[in-house]
């Protein structure tokens, strides 16, 4: 038998418990490894590079101005640190602001991050976008961006103002991008009652951010192309976290008519007043529409004038810059006047809004150095009152008719419309835009809810809304969404003629104080030593009743002045405070008690 050669066995190497587990898992993995292609390689690597993506920044805004308001547009952008602020306008005051030129924003908050500020970028040229920048740069001198009509206008109203440091003005054209800080800003051409309005792309670590600006779509402008609405789509298309959008005409259904509209109305209009002197009355800023006047003119073979110092300004550096065609000999001086018949003239003036200084309103109550109105006039006014201006501008229109001029105004023809979206325009924005949070500006409450209501009947979710106010503050996230900051200092700042800020609530309460009940002056000499009188009191009065029909009163006044001085002076009362409190309590409970009037008690004391 031949023995079978057995084969040598290999001895296994010890193994450390659980190691067969390891190693079938290892197989496991090794068996089910998927196979490399180009195209899942790809995903792979995007599915890393988005799992290491850090989270992006919030951005937060802070409303100086342009919320539960119309007018005093300001608003204030932050991200990592940069600044960036969009328009910076005025308002003109109300009925109980007496004595008040206009009101800015209060800029505290803008000064305590003065460091920060990158620029200012505006939107357009209208005054409750750049009113208030003369007075920002006193405060801090930062560079403004604009468009070359805007920059021309503010430049013009800089001349006005003496800085201590040359402004920074930057020159930029619609369809323009360009850096502040880690801003990317895109200037988006948009249609509205002045030319060169854009609206503001901000490209930022925190998403992509809209502002429409003042705007509306218009299919047939006067000037220029239409909203650039292709942008507002690309812009979309690439994800836009946040829109702020005008909410002006939130209230109103459909579509703001279109700029031709007036011109036909206006080429009517000549025809009906061939035998008269035309005069219109626009806002001085509406360029577009003093166009359509000079384009009337130019055909039935009238000489344009211009009234009013904001008038001429405008037409000035519109007319420098190129905004509007202008024949050669058509323009005269409202000096000129009288050397042409009244059917041969077109006088285009400032006080559309009823305001009591501006040249309609001097025309109307006789007041204007150059031109007097009455039957041979054929007056227009081509603008929509502000709200709060309609008394003002009916006021005016009477005493217009009362001297025999025929007026026309908006209600009777359609001699003016809006420069702001409705809200089918408003839905057009929404639906190109796509943003993730939405935030209506530029308007009212009552505007604002109802843009609120605008964009959720769009399906935007009402908690992805925020409807802010003067000094509230917004962070804006991808992570964290929408919700409200730490609020920042704002506020109404008055300016009286030379004086910006000085005149507060206390002023403007006793201005209110001496226009509704008059002033009542008590002036009395004292003797030094022991504060007996030596002459008075004399009594002046002003606008509380008139003297001479009133002697019993102002002779109770006058004793009553002298009893609570000579008993002071018994009482040895020196303190000044302490004897004119004294007076103006006990006369105001005589005055009261006489009359029922409360005036201002003004007591003047003299040492002697």
């Amino acid at each position: 038998m031949s023995e079978t050669k057995k084969k040598p066995q290999m001895k296994k190497p010890d193994k450390a418990p659980g190691t067969d587990k390891k190693v079938k898992a290892a197989n496991v993995k090794r068996a089910y490894k998927p196979k490399v292609t180009a195209n899942n390689k790809g995903k792979s690597r995007a599915k890393s590079a988005k799992k290491a993506q850090p989270p992006k920044p919030p951005i937060r805004v802070a409303f100086l101005g342009g919320l539960n308001e119309v007018g005093k547009n300001l608003t204030v952008f932050e991200c990592e640190g940069d600044m960036i602020i969009v328009d910076s306008g005025m308002a003109f005051p109300d009925g109980d602001m007496l004595g008040v030129d206009l009101v800015i924003p209060d800029y505290t908050y803008l000064e305590q991050n003065r460091d920060k500020i990158r620029g200012v970028v505006i939107t357009h040229g209208h005054e409750d976008h750049i009113g208030g920048i003369p007075y920002l740069l006193a405060k801090i001198n930062v560079p403004i961006y604009g468009t070359p009509l805007t920059i021309g206008l503010i430049e013009n109203k800089l001349k006005e103002h003496s800085l201590s440091a040359p402004p920074t003005l930057i020159k930029k054209s619609a369809g323009d991008r360009f850096s502040l800080g880690c801003f990317d800003i895109e200037l988006i051409h948009v249609n509205h009652s002045i030319p060169d309005a854009v609206a503001i792309a901000m490209r930022t670590p925190a998403g992509i951010i809209v502002h429409t600006g003042d705007f509306k779509v218009d299919y047939t402008p006067i000037e220029g192309k239409m909203t650039d609405l292709n942008r507002f789509a690309a812009l979309g298309d690439e994800g836009v976290l946040a829109l702020f959008a005008e909410s002006t005409n939130a209230e109103r259904p459909g579509y703001t008519q279109t700029e031709q509209r007036v011109t036909d109305s206006f080429d009517k209009l000549f025809s009906t007043a061939y035998n008269k002197r035309i005069i219109i009355a626009t806002f001085a800023s509406n360029i577009s529409r003093i166009q359509q006047i000079i384009n009337c003119a130019v055909k039935y073979g009238r000489k344009v004038a211009f009234s009013g110092r904001s008038m001429i300004n405008y037409m000035k550096v519109a007319q420098e810059l190129g905004y509007v065609e202008v024949p050669d000999n058509l323009i005269i001086d409202i000096d000129q006047l009288k050397a042409y018949p009244p059917e041969k003239i077109v006088l285009a003036t400032t006080g559309s809004q009823g305001e009591p200084m501006s040249a309609l309103s001097r025309m109307a109550y006789s007041d204007h150095r150059k031109v007097s109105v009455g039957a041979g006039d054929f007056i227009i006014i081509s603008a929509k009152p502000i709200p709060g201006n309609e008394r003002t501008v009916g006021n005016v229109v009477d005493e217009l008719l009362k001297r025999g001029c025929e007026v026309v105004y908006e209600s009777m023809y359609e001699v003016h419309v809006s420069g702001h979206a409705c809200q089918e325009e408003l839905k057009l924005i929404h639906s190109l835009v796509k943003p993730a949070y939405f935030v209506p500006i530029h308007g009212e409450q009552k505007m604002l809810q109802k843009h609120r209501s605008i964009a959720m009947s769009m399906g935007m979710d009402s908690k992805n809304i925020y409807i802010g106010d003067i000094g509230k503050c917004v962070e804006i996230s991808e992570s964290d969404g929408i919700k409200e900051a730490d609020p920042v200092p704002a506020g109404k700042v008055f300016v009286d003629g030379l004086g910006v800020g000085d005149v507060g609530s206390i002023v403007l309460r006793d201005r209110k104080h001496l226009g509704q009940d008059g002033l009542i002056i008590i002036v009395a000499s004292l003797d030094v030593y022991d504060g007996h009188v030596i002459s008075g009191p004399d009594i002046v009065s002003r606008g509380f009743v008139y003297v001479r029909e009133s002697g019993d009163l102002m002779d109770d006044i006058k004793s009553l002045s002298l009893d609570i001085l000579e008993d002071c002076s018994r009482r040895n009362i020196h303190e000044w405070g302490v004897i004119k409190n004294l007076i103006k309590d006990d006369i105001a409970k005589l005055i009261v008690r006489q009359t029922g009037r409360s005036p201002m008690i003004l007591p003047i004391l003299m040492e002697v």
